[in-house]
């Protein structure tokens, strides 16, 4: 019996789990802030720093100059010395994740911060393609 590629590749597709076809590989976890006087604390820092598979000081340090207040982080969150909306940092987060996390080729989140003839650059581990790693400012 011989088999035609785009049939089979036709078949296989009609008989995956809807919840295969549609979920997404990654998702970046809910924001969970908690507002104490005059200071924000970002309760799940840690799982999102994880989840980019990225220093948690090179995340907090984006977020110091996006949100103009000063920070600290203590091994398992983020106090930001500024109230502020959870949407707010909501935003901010998902701005450094579209410029240090996904692949500006193929938009995967497999990227990781690596060297090149001494310059830090980004790679993307799916694609190959990679681009100088943006100095926060």
């Amino acid at each position: 019996m011989e088999y035609i590629y785009d049939d089979l590749l036709e078949r296989v597709w009609t008989n995956l789990p809807e919840e295969l076809k549609s979920k997404p590989r990654f998702e970046m976890p809910e924001v969970k802030t908690n507002v104490q006087g005059k200071q924000t604390i970002l309760m799940n820092f840690n799982e999102i720093a994880d989840a980019f598979q990225r220093e948690p000081q090179h995340v907090l340090l984006y977020l110091i100059k996006e949100l103009a207040a000063p920070a600290i982080y203590d091994g398992k969150k983020a106090v930001i010395q500024r109230r502020l909306k959870r949407s707010m940092i909501e935003e901010k987060i998902k701005k450094y994740a579209d410029e240090y996390v996904f692949c500006h080729e193929c938009h995967r989140p497999d990227t990781k911060i690596t060297e090149l003839k001494g310059e830090k650059i980004i790679k993307c581990t799916a694609c190959g393609g990679w681009w100088p790693l943006k100095k926060i400012k």
